[in-house]
């Protein structure tokens, strides 16, 4: 489990502890989506937040859990994103790179999870019949 706090913690060291925990244990996650959703969360609590975060990276039971929590009891709100710079992307950004996503409020503040689920493991292929009878299977 990686844990990182305010003030201590930034977007950069979340990212790179993020990434260490992933390589040791959840190879199989996608890398790149993981990090972006965690750099656009911490950014997000920095930015929109008075003060306290903590993110909690951790793997159970075939699942990957991001959570950030913060000191702000309001909920992430969508906005239409802009070309020109003034940001927008990130929440939808979340939404569709994890496979589920939360946010539980409380009076002190909120967290929001993003969850990935492990991939199935690939079924071997099985020969058609068609191919059996060809002897093309070999």
């Amino acid at each position: 489990m990686v844990v990182i706090e305010s003030p201590e913690g930034d977007a950069a060291g979340a990212r790179r502890a993020t990434a260490e925990f992933l390589a040791r244990h959840c190879p199989w996650a996608d890398l790149d989506a993981v990090v972006l959703v965690v750099s656009e969360l911490v950014a997000n609590a920095i930015r929109h937040t008075d003060g306290w975060w903590r993110l909690c990276v951790r793997a159970a039971r075939g699942l990957l859990v991001v959570e950030i929590a913060d000191a702000s009891p309001r909920p992430p709100e969508p906005r239409a994103p802009s070309l020109t710079g003034g940001g927008g992307f990130g929440w939808h950004m979340v939404e569709r790179l994890a496979t589920r996503v939360e946010v539980d409020q409380r009076p002190e503040g909120k967290t929001v999870r993003a969850t990935w689920l492990r991939p199935a493991p690939s079924m071997p292929t099985v020969p058609s019949a068609t191919a059996l009878s060809a002897g093309s299977v070999g």
